[in-house]
């Protein structure tokens, strides 16, 4: 199961991305993460871009309301989403 907490009207969540994938996807999860593939290379910033404007359009909020507050050169993030409630992502998750 993928531990989330709800503080302040933010939740937040760890991922584990997988670059360089075919498609952007959820795959599972990893160790209480969830586990993302994302087509975007693990250069210039751009594998931590695909994966906040992934789970933006996912949760239905703006790219800016996804944060990664650790683990921008590695394969596993904290993730806080602004603006929404612990219901509203497991719900946008399992949809998946």
């Amino acid at each position: 199961m993928i531990e989330m907490s709800e503080k302040d009207g933010a939740v937040t969540f760890r991922v584990r991305v997988q670059p360089r994938a075919s498609k952007s996807e959820i795959a599972g999860e990893h160790g209480g993460a969830l586990k993302l593939r994302l087509t975007a290379p693990p250069v210039d910033n751009k594998a931590n871009e695909e994966c906040r404007r992934f789970l933006a359009r996912m949760m239905n909020v703006s790219p800016s309301a996804v944060e990664i507050i650790s683990g921008l050169a590695s394969k596993d993030k904290l993730i806080r989403v602004r603006g929404v409630r612990l219901e509203h992502v497991r719900e946008a998750l399992s949809k998946k």
